[in-house]
């Protein structure tokens, strides 16, 4: 990761603390721990979701239940994350929510019943849900403005890891059948970020924004290089001035509004192109299609190691090509897949048709991963006003859990009724029609402070242009 001058890995005389971007990097890889958490405990359950289906016998409707219930636990967590954050600081409320991830891990790993493991997985989802607005927003207003794309995009990198990781447990344990263990494991690194936790500063805009200019500017002096410090302070204390304290009625108002519906949008396109029918269902539907176990787990643990892999680029170079052209590209090529999909499925699912459906697949992950995948958390981390970011932001994000929830609840009743060629060209027609709304109107944030960013949307009045 590139640095400008003054800062390379450094650490404070005397102290041992770390400063520039070595405890900007530092911090973000430590937050981001959070995404690894989402995307372990969101992706082991399609492994450990056919054991789970044996052990409780679990009918078709139940299934979807289990899974379901820890997207329901995250709107909730979404919901009250935004205040909580707002209030008490990034630091302290991520600190919270790894104690939370925890108890809730343990809780399912232990369930007796189907009853337990659904209460359990509620609480998992609260958790995530929290964590996944908090952790894009600390980090946003920790990065400087030259590699802030890439450190937020950490985020979702460690979604990707998370879920590679649960699909190679759950393929490591597939013939023991130890489902328990594989969710057990998620425990781990939330103990790793609960230390790490420890260590870090709390958001210099936080501090600010709530009158601790302070320590503010003590966090400052750490990440940025000394002739950035005052006018970076000026700069947060003028736009904190100029908003003061904004209303959810005032964030639907003409001014805001338009991009309020941009971080909707975008946080919707993520879920409604179907990802999470793959992520979460891939072996169930491929055992109903006559796969073993196995082997259906093992084309999960292809589709993880690909949205792995697909993430890194976007993560490297996502501050030099800007948001756009990532984005919108990514999204026309995932609905191109989705049509694909949906044809492979006409036929049965045997010899050349399963190399073709895995190919799709794969081809529709990648692109996913360095788009929609990305955008979510990135758009949504950068384009809400300082004081009420963390408010703001839960407009997004609780659309991409509340439409996350929808499509877990439906995908395989609706492949049921109506057949996957019909369901995935939905889908495609779904994210179709994303592709037109973020064309008009996402803007381009790359290399610009958030109080660049805040103060050009806001004056914009709903002219995208002048953001790109």
């Amino acid at each position: 990761m590139a640095r400008a001058p003054g800062e390379e890995h450094a650490r404070v005389a005397g102290t041992g603390r770390l400063t520039g971007g070595a405890l900007v990097a530092g911090a973000s890889v430590v937050a981001a721990l959070g995404g690894l958490l989402f995307g372990y405990d969101t992706g082991v359950v399609a492994a450990a979701l056919p054991y789970i289906s044996d052990a409780f016998a679990l009918g078709e409707t139940m299934k979807q239940v289990v899974t379901a219930a820890l997207l329901a636990g995250a709107v909730v967590g979404v919901i009250v994350g935004g205040k909580v954050a707002d209030r008490l600081g990034r630091k302290r409320t991520l600190t919270g929510v790894t104690v939370l991830y925890a108890l809730a891990t343990l809780g399912s790993a232990v369930a007796p019943g189907a009853g337990w493991l659904i209460v359990s997985r509620v609480f998992l989802g609260v958790a995530i849900g929290i964590s996944s607005l908090v952790v894009p927003t600390y980090i946003a207003e920790l990065a400087p403005p030259r590699n802030r794309g890439r450190l937020v995009s950490l985020h979702q990198f460690m979604v990707t890891v998370g879920i590679l990781m649960a699909y190679l447990v759950g393929y490591g344990l597939s013939e023991s059948a130890s489902w328990r263990w594989m969710i057990g494991v998620g425990v781990l690194p939330a103990v790793l970020m609960a230390v790490g936790l420890l260590g870090l500063p709390e958001s210099p805009r936080w501090l600010l924004s709530h009158g601790k200019e302070a320590e503010a500017r003590g966090v400052l002096v750490r990440t940025r290089r000394a002739d950035e410090v005052e006018a970076e302070i000026a700069e947060i204390r003028e736009a904190v001035r100029a908003e003061g304290r904004i209303t959810y009625r005032e964030l639907l108002g003409p001014r805001y509004r338009r991009w309020v519906s941009v971080g909707v949008v975008a946080a919707g396109a993520s879920q409604v192109v179907g990802v999470n029918a793959i992520i979460y269902y891939v072996p169930t539907i491929l055992e109903d299609e006559g796969f073993g176990k196995t082997a259906a787990i093992g084309v999960s643990v292809a589709i993880g190691v690909v949205n792995v892999l697909f993430t890194l680029p976007a993560l490297l170079w996502i501050d030099r090509a800007g948001r756009r052209p990532w984005i919108l590209g990514g999204t026309a090529v995932i609905v191109l897949a989705l049509v694909a999909i949906g044809v492979v499925f006409l036929f049965p699912l045997q010899g050349a048709t399963v190399s073709w459906l895995i190919v799709v697949l794969m081809i529709y992950e990648s692109a996913f991963a360095c788009s929609l995948g990305i955008a979510i958390w990135l758009v949504n981390s950068e384009i809400f006003p300082n004081n009420v970011r963390g408010q703001a932001a839960s407009f997004g994000i609780v659309t991409h859990w509340a439409m996350n929830l929808v499509v877990s609840l439906t995908v395989l009743t609706l492949i049921s009724a109506l057949g996957a060629s019909v369901v995935f060209w939905i889908y495609a027609l779904l994210g179709a029609l994303c592709l037109g709304y973020l064309y008009r109107w996402l803007p381009e944030t790359k290399n610009r402070s958030l109080e660049e960013i805040e103060a050009s949307l806001t004056t914009d009045r709903g002219d995208s242009t002048r953001a790109r």
